[in-house]
């Protein structure tokens, strides 16, 4: 009769056994009460401190401690969804941490984590760096919707000796679904091109350059929390003299987000002459939004392709100055200042670059012709700025909201002149508000010298002059302070 011997028969697979719930969080920081994980602590004996490794979540998932006489397993009860791809990696590759948490009964909250060396001392390498590097970012991101499995994950090994293509590859397997799906793709397929044998060094040099670039912008999304309303006024009145429409303006754009949570359909385009605080109105929406800003001169654009990069298919290719703006930035949210719009040239017969910005404005994406992935822009906020709207093509004029900014009359420039531009002056370079004092005949001297001049430019370097020299007559000529009247004005002003 046959005998069968089963022993080397394949063992039927093992079906991984996820413990945890999923926490959606957008917390920026870690803490007891935001933890990034919880533990079961009823038979594990964690402590403040406790080392070991995350278990393989093909197995199980849990963290191992390391115990005198044997590892115990504690089984993750809870976690972050932005940290599912990063447990999943520490797993897979038996890194040595440090968890840094709270005990709470039979649980084990966890608010931080550190790479180790063995045996327990810190590891103030560049694997650590790498780790708390991921933390942050993936603090600074918001949570997938789901858990769902990345089907195609690129494998975390390859042959490759460059250590920033293995940063990237790590990367963007601890990243996971947090990243766009789309940049997801593209990454994916410049890495295999920067890790391929089959194609020039110089396309491999370029995938990678691209690589760098988009992997170090924070991706996020364009939901905007609420913003205080009366923050944004005291703002406003902080560095806008009078412009009560104009501010009127951006508050309504405000109580707008607040309302969608999203920024308005339309970016502003402001009017007016040169030194009436243009460029100053964009700062402020800035700072109001809690957003970075970029600057772009269209006066110093002659050539499109400046704006969208050149194709990887040269030597000396390298992406536009939009994509670099992203990239100076370090996210995608921002808010993109566009000045004198109305000087953008039309260059050497490549089309007139001011036309390229049409696809940044409408909020549908913008593709670098160099990086070759469709950008985000529902986050980008345009503020642009202009001395001539006839200079201003209609369909770029189409995506903004028009504010005329008039110049100002003499009377706000005298408030501005005695109120903000010489005491501003005086306090930089450290005198006291007695020491330089102008007569009501010497202010009106000086408006009348700048009358036919647009903005207030001219007052604010007429500022610096009259304090310099009213400084000047103090240390040289020992005097305790110096008034300045109509002729004394009228002597010094050109």
């Amino acid at each position: 009769m046959p005998v069968f011997d089963f022993k080397n028969s394949p063992e039927r697979e093992k079906v991984s056994e996820c413990t945890y719930t999923i926490l959606h969080t957008n917390e920026p920081e870690a803490s007891a009460e935001h933890p990034i994980l919880v533990l079961d602590n009823s038979h594990a004996g964690l402590k403040h401190h406790s080392c070991g490794v995350f278990a393989n979540p093909a197995n199980r998932t849990a963290f191992e401690l390391k115990g005198e006489a044997k590892v115990v397993s504690a089984d993750i009860l809870q976690l972050d969804a932005r940290f599912v791809s990063l447990l999943k990696w520490l797993g897979e590759n038996r890194i040595s941490v440090r968890l840094s948490g709270a005990v709470q009964e039979d649980r084990y909250i966890v608010y931080k984590i550190r790479e180790i060396a063995f045996g327990g001392a810190a590891k103030l390498s560049a694997e650590d760096g790498f780790l708390q590097f991921m933390i942050e970012r993936l603090l600074s991101s918001h949570a997938p919707e789901d858990e769902a499995e990345d089907e195609d994950k690129e494998e975390t090994g390859d042959s490759m000796k460059l250590t920033s293509i293995q940063s990237i590859t790590d990367f963007m397997n601890c990243a996971g679904r947090t990243l766009p799906d789309n940049i997801r793709l593209w990454a994916r397929r410049n890495l295999a091109v920067a890790r391929s044998g089959e194609v020039s060094q110089e396309e491999r040099r370029h995938a990678q350059r691209a690589l760098s670039i988009m992997m170090n912008v924070r991706w996020k999304n364009n939901y905007f929390e609420r913003i205080d309303v009366e923050e944004a006024r005291r703002i406003l009145n902080e560095e806008l003299y009078g412009m009560e429409r104009v501010k009127q303006r951006i508050i309504e754009t405000i109580i707008q987000i607040n309302r969608t949570h999203t920024l308005p359909a339309y970016g502003l385009l402001l009017i007016g002459p040169a030194g009436t605080g243009k460029s100053q109105i964009a700062y402020a929406v800035a700072r109001i939004l809690k957003l970075p800003w970029t600057t772009l001169d269209m006066s110093s654009i002659n050539d499109p392709e400046q704006l969208t990069g050149s194709s990887r298919i040269y030597a000396n290719a390298k992406p536009g100055i939009i994509m670099e703006a992203f990239s100076m930035a370090g996210e995608s949210n921002l808010v993109f200042i566009i000045n004198e719009l109305d000087k953008a040239a039309a260059g050497k017969g490549n089309g007139n670059p001011a036309d390229v910005l049409l696809t940044l404005l409408d909020n549908l994406g913008f593709t670098d012709n160099y990086i070759e992935c469709m950008i985000p822009t529902g986050g980008v906020y345009p503020i642009a700025t202009a001395n001539d709207r006839s200079q201003i093509s209609a369909p770029l004029m189409s995506r903004f909201a028009v504010i005329e900014i008039p110049d100002y009359t003499a009377e706000e420039k005298k408030v501005i002149f005695s109120k903000y531009a010489l005491p501003k002056v005086m306090k930089r370079i450290g005198m006291h508000k007695h020491e330089c004092m102008l007569t009501a005949d010497g202010l009106e001297a000086v408006i009348d010298i700048y009358k036919n001049t647009s903005g207030i430019r001219d007052l604010e370097q007429a500022a610096e002059h009259i304090a310099a020299n009213a400084l000047y007559q103090i240390e040289a000529d020992h005097v305790e302070s110096v008034t300045f009247d109509e002729k004394m004005v009228k002597a010094l002003l050109p």
